[in-house]
């Protein structure tokens, strides 16, 4: 692939990691709203709340994990190539943040799930 294809690629994958925050931003920001008086519910509804938060959550951490991992390969395929321009170089000093979304991403929606658990069943 050329520099302009693979930067494309890269750009398209930072695309699909803030779509991929969305939605779970948009449910955990509901959950904070809605959890006292859910919690005050039948324990079925309760549970399936709670279920509904950790699939929404595996899923969107799923794909934000999968979209840094191809873009951290676009860059890899990225630093191989000849030349140096500077869009070039900025996308690559930008692959240790990717490990931001990869790992810390996931471990606030787990923070933010137990705290939710505990207001639900506490």
């Amino acid at each position: 692939m050329t520099e302009a294809e693979l930067i494309h690629e890269f750009q398209r994958n930072r695309l699909h990691i803030i779509l991929a925050q969305l939605a779970p931003t948009g449910l955990l920001a509901f959950a904070a709203i809605a959890t006292p008086t859910i919690a005050q519910s039948e324990p079925f509804i309760i549970h399936a709340f709670a279920l509904i938060l950790l699939a929404s959550g595996i899923l969107g951490a799923l794909a934000e994990y999968s979209a840094a991992a191809q873009a951290q390969a676009v860059i890899d395929d990225l630093k191989s190539l000849p030349g140096s321009s500077a869009l070039r170089s900025k996308v690559i000093s930008f692959r240790p943040w990717l490990e931001v979304v990869k790992y810390v991403t996931p471990a606030i929606f787990i923070g933010i799930f137990i705290a939710i658990l505990a207001a639900l069943y506490l």
